[in-house]
């Protein structure tokens, strides 16, 4: 089982868990929510996160997600980065932590890592967008419902 390390500013990665066990996680076994406080020291947040990694490792890998490219959480995990056992995804978002946490039973750790971005980037509308295409459908008649 590929082990998932959400880490964050604050307290959001704890939060997504708790959400995402309201609204679809198959399980939260070997997941991780780590909060960084970039005040901390930088030695003192590698080893929080290396023995955060060992904790979630099963033998098949840890997904490391993270909530912004170029923050600390996720500079911090570029450090681990090691091909075929350690990946980052940044830019978290609840459809990418549940589709990963759900889908890594059927994937390796390189590919877990690209459908968690995909997820992530699928996920991600325009409203008024979507809501003026689902209307144009509606009144030119080609509505499926």
């Amino acid at each position: 089982m590929i082990g998932i390390l959400i880490l964050t500013h604050g307290d959001l990665g704890l939060q997504f868990i708790k959400t995402g066990k309201l609204i679809g996680l198959n399980s939260d076994e070997a997941v991780l929510a780590l909060s960084i406080d970039p005040a901390d020291s930088p030695d003192s947040v590698r080893e929080m996160v290396a023995q955060a990694i060992k904790r979630v490792s099963r033998g098949d890998g840890v997904l490391i997600l993270t909530d912004l490219f170029g923050g600390t959480p996720t500079n911090l995990s570029l450090s681990f980065l090691e091909q075929g056992k350690v990946e980052v995804v940044t830019g978290l978002n609840l459809p990418m932590m549940i589709k990963a946490i759900n889908a890594r039973g059927d994937h390796d750790l390189p590919a877990l890592a690209k459908l968690a971005s995909e997820a992530g980037k699928e996920n991600i509308y325009r409203a008024e967008e979507v809501l003026r295409h689902r209307l144009s459908k509606r009144d030119s008649g080609d509505d499926d419902s």
